[in-house]
């Protein structure tokens, strides 16, 4: 008698627990077999890293948008196979792109000894940088160039254009300053001359 007949469940359906909810398939929860994926060690720690991913390792000195090169890479996989290092894989390193430095959640630090009237508290928030990984290199391969990196020289180029002409502002403006004054300085002479003049004219009235 078979269990649908029966009166009982049929189970055809295995990926459901003892409550009824549905079970990650395995290949849900795997990576693509045709991706490249690697394993880095960073700040002690291993990641498991493929183009595209953000991940959170311990601080790393930089400013946001610079390029990092990772070099500790422990393993490679691929459509060429997985390559394991020994301990490191030669030659082999991931580009990534430093996206920001913070910190994360603030923890709190309390000890006590009993007895010893002892406490002490205290909070601790710890550096993170996080990366996206750019690229994975295998031994051989060179790192993609920039394509937004000709914009920014562009702009590099016009900025000390600009600067160039103020100076060239600057000295008209000087030039003109010296003219000024001497025409002031000539007006100032005129009435000198003209007094000087007359005074002899009085002189000769008064023989």
């Amino acid at each position: 008698m078979s269990r649908a007949h029966s009166g009982l469940k049929p189970i055809h359906n295995a990926r459901r627990d003892r409550r009824g909810r549905k079970r990650a398939g395995i290949k849900s929860c795997c990576r693509k077999e045709n991706s490249m994926f690697a394993v880095i060690q960073t700040g002690g720690k291993q990641y498991t890293v493929a183009p595209g991913d953000e991940i959170s390792v311990e601080k790393i000195e930089g400013e946001a948008g610079d390029s990092i090169v990772l070099e500790n890479v422990l393993m490679l996989g691929g459509d060429k196979g997985v390559t394991v290092g020994a301990p490191m894989v030669t030659g082999a390193s991931v580009v990534a792109e430093l996206v920001e430095n913070g910190r994360g959640k603030k923890i709190i630090v309390f000890k006590k000894r009993r007895r010893q009237n002892y406490r002490r508290k205290a909070g601790h928030r710890q550096w993170f940088s996080k990366l996206r990984i750019s690229e994975i290199l295998a031994p051989g391969d060179k790192p993609a160039a920039k394509k937004a990196a000709a914009p920014k020289k562009a702009a590099a180029d016009n900025a000390p254009a600009t600067k160039k002409a103020a100076p060239k502002k600057a000295a008209a403006k000087a030039d003109a300053k010296p003219a000024a004054k001497k025409a002031a300085a000539a007006k100032k002479a005129a009435p000198k001359k003209s007094t000087a003049a007359k005074k002899p004219a009085a002189k000769k009235s008064e023989d």
